[in-house]
């Protein structure tokens, strides 16, 4: 019989937890048993879900012998769960877990409902374990309470419990840096699960954490009263706790990551990202890191900067299109992990079509079949959604595609779009330029074959309601904010301008210095003058790092952004997709 249980562990009790841990002394005086080996756990993790309850019409890119990219069909609900189920088979010992963003950036039909229906999903999946991310804290910190916990309190814009009494996360939110205002965890740091019996018993001890970069992805006032600590500090001080409470193994969930080249979701060839250096400064202990937050997926076995032992690192990329399969191997005699493994499984789902063709499903990987009471449950939603899904608001001429892969910093023709569109919204306030920022652009504009497209496709552009703001900034300005997107300082993003404006930018140049020429209406823009220039508010608050922005004066509040962007497609019979270059790259 396979004893297990749960439970979370708050930074602040180490030492009862140790006292806890402690055996007892004078119960039984005879010889334990010999362990009979070691003990298999599997462990099974996702990340940056975003609310993705229907497969998100992207493909996994695997790249072939000849060179050639194999596009797989990925993702939903239904389907991810029964991929997980499949996972948990070939294991005796399993626990589910996640490596945040499960939320937020979702599917209208869990926006829709604050993203309760995700919830309920990822209940039905099985997570045990969330490290918190910065989606997570898109409606503010009292909601993502919520959302834990359960309950019908209004924290928003939204109803709460419009098709069901919601009863909270099953799974454990992890936040082992993120700290409130009287120096407790926002929710506990830790937690732990054990397997087996007796002397055969092992237990797997788990750290979440956010990254620190929070308060730049975030409006502040969503994060008002909380602090974002260093994610290596948090995690050593963490190790030592697990430890002493008796956890055998140790697995860091962080909503931080890297990136590879593509085509390979098992691979970790020139691994590089922002967790690098997280990692290089972890203490000895921790034997798997399960990562987030860059949507890419990798296995690596990462050896960290000095003497450290080699660290298991993956992701599973983003949206349910794929799922990590963990093998660890616990001595429980020495404590220790003696062996790991992982393997990113493929979701695949359904056919569909994108904006650069049909992506069919291909016999290079098993297929799954969406499990039922996952797909009956997510059909509810969807159909209490599907007037304002289906609704249409306009013609395009042609489809507006999102880049991806390495040009995912790259706004591409919808970016233009969509700036146009805010350009027009705010022309009142004033506004001589819009920008959009490509990492807030979710997905792909493909219209149907009569060009029309529906406000359940704009929302998956747009899902995230921020209102556009127009505000003064001086040429000089102008040219760093968009600097900031093209620094050393993060991943890098080349803001969308709209039409009039367009900059040529140099990478080989120092870092602040990659400007080459930046013009409006054909003009250079000049250091010393004034432009109305306008964004979401997001952006206007110095998110994604562009801090510049929070610098503007003469500040306008205007339209919802998604609003800005339907009046604009439906202001003409059939709206044009720029196909304009604005933004050039010195090769």
């Amino acid at each position: 019989m396979t004893l297990i249980h749960v439970r979370a562990l708050p930074l602040l009790a180490f030492s009862l937890l140790a006292a806890c841990a402690a055996p007892q002394a004078g119960r039984n005086t005879a010889a334990p048993a010999a362990p009979s080996g070691p003990v298999e756990v599997g462990i099974v993790a996702i990340n940056d879900f975003h609310g993705a309850l229907e497969p998100p019409r992207q493909a996994v890119l695997v790249k072939q012998p000849d060179g050639s990219m194999l596009s797989v069909p990925a993702g939903g609900g239904a389907w991810l769960a029964s991929a997980v189920d499949s996972i948990k088979a070939r294991h005796a010992n399993t626990v589910v877990v996640a490596a945040g963003d499960l939320t937020s950036a979702s599917q209208l039909a869990s926006s829709l409902y604050l993203d309760e229906p995700s919830v309920g999903v990822l209940n039905r999946i099985g997570v045990e374990f969330n490290a918190v991310g910065n989606h997570e804290f898109d409606r503010g910190w009292k909601e993502l309470q919520r959302l834990q916990n359960g309950g019908c309190e209004k924290t928003g814009r939204l109803q709460p419990c419009q098709l069901e009494q919601f009863t909270g996360a099953r799974y454990k939110y992890l936040a082992a840096s993120t700290f409130k205002a009287d120096g407790s965890t926002l929710f506990p740091a830790t937690g732990l699960k054990s397997f087996g019996e007796g002397a055969d018993k092992v237990t797997v001890g788990f750290i979440g954490l956010s990254l620190k970069s929070v308060p730049t992805l975030v409006s502040p006032t969503q994060i008002a009263g909380l602090t974002f600590g260093d994610e290596a500090e948090a995690i050593n001080k963490a190790v030592p706790v697990l430890r002493a409470a008796g956890a055998d193994a140790v697995v860091v969930l962080i909503h931080q990551g890297g990136k590879t080249p593509a085509g390979d979701p098992n691979g970790c060839a020139d691994f590089a990202g922002d967790i690098t250096p997280i990692l290089d400064r972890l203490s000895p202990g921790v034997d798997v890191v399960v990562s987030g937050h860059t949507h890419w997926s990798y296995v690596c076995n990462y050896q960290p900067a000095g003497t450290g032992a080699p660290i298991l690192l993956t992701s599973a990329g983003v949206y349910g299109e794929l799922v990590t399969d963990i093998t660890l191997k616990i001595d429980p005699a020495s404590h220790r992990v003696v062996s790991s493994a992982a393997h990113n499984v493929i979701v695949q789902s359904e056919p569909f079509t994108s904006s650069r063709g049909d992506v069919a499903t291909t016999d290079a990987f098993p297929p799954f079949a969406p499990r039922a009471d996952v797909a009956a449950y997510v059909k509810r939603y969807k159909d209490a959604s599907l007037s304002l899904v289906a609704r249409p608001v306009g013609r395009i001429a042609g489809s507006a595609s999102k880049a991806d892969g390495e040009e995912s910093g790259t706004g591409g023709s919808l970016g233009n779009l969509i700036a146009d569109g805010q350009l027009a919204a705010t022309r009142s306030a004033g506004a001589q330029i819009s920008f959009t920022n490509p990492f807030g652009i979710r997905a792909s504009l493909v219209p149907a074959a009569d060009g029309s497209v529906t406000f359940g496709q704009l929302y998956a552009v747009q899902p995230f309601n921020n209102e556009l703001v127009t505000m003064t900034l001086t040429g000089a300005q102008l040219r760093a904010v968009i600097e900031e997107g093209l620094d050393d300082n993060g991943p890098k993003q080349v803001l969308s301008p709209s039409a009039g404006t367009a900059f040529t930018y140099d990478m080989s140049r120092p870092s602040g210095a990659r400007i080459v020429s930046l013009t409006l209406d054909g003009k250079p823009v000049l250091a010393t003058g004034t432009y109305r220039v306008s964004v979401v508010n997001f952006l206007a608050e110095g998110g994604d790092g562009y801090s510049t922005f929070a610098k503007g004066t003469d500040r306008t509040r205007g339209a919802i952004d998604i609003d800005a962007l339907e009046d604009w497609i439906k202001a003409a019979p059939v709206r044009q997709v720029p196909q304009e270059t604005r933004t050039s790259k010195v090769k």
